[in-house]
């Protein structure tokens, strides 16, 4: 049973480029919390890349690995957690994001093409990356407002500011 004890202090979420890991380490330092980021996680695991694991064994293969890291995330870590920019598509990842606390880092396609670059190690932004990123957020942003508990605009934001924003609501969560 998950409960405030053993559940994550917060879930980032977001698209490519919105600053999940780069404000999560922000955050995990102003917070004296660990941060689990579950892309590294799944890398280390696989012993290869996201991109190596798409192209070597699909996207549907990544996306087990992914909902099964997430749902021990959910369960087992106490700090910062950073899930992948798709992970909230999975029913079963939205679902369990019920009941946490969960901001969404807003971006718009300008911020997040000067922070990604859209390289070619974003398996899904390979082809037109810029029309492929805005499909993308347009196909995911409801779901990321809705297992939102708060909404984080990043767009031109240093990343310590990001983390001082978020530390605030965790606290005023908390009075």
């Amino acid at each position: 049973m998950v409960t405030a004890a053993n559940r994550p202090l917060v879930v980032l979420v977001g698209p490519p480029g919105s600053g999940k890991t780069t404000v999560g380490r922000a955050l995990s330092a102003r917070l004296g919390a660990p941060l689990h980021d579950t892309d590294a996680a799944i890398e280390a695991g696989a012993g290869k890349s996201i991109s190596d694991i798409f192209v070597d064994d699909g996207e549907p293969a990544f996306r087990d690995l992914e909902r099964a890291e997430v749902a021990r995330v959910l369960a087992e870590e106490t700090g910062v957690v950073a899930l992948g920019g798709g992970a909230v598509m999975d029913p079963q990842t939205e679902a369990a994001l019920a009941g946490q606390v969960v901001v969404f880092l807003d971006v718009a396609i300008a911020d997040a093409s000067k922070r990604i670059g859209f390289d070619r190690s974003r398996p899904l932004l390979t082809v037109n990356p810029r029309a492929s990123w805005v499909a993308m957020m347009n196909a995911r942003r409801a779901t990321y407002e809705r297992v939102a508990t708060h909404r984080v605009d990043t767009a031109g934001r240093e990343p310590a500011d990001i983390a001082e924003q978020i530390a605030g609501l965790l606290e005023a969560a908390r009075a």
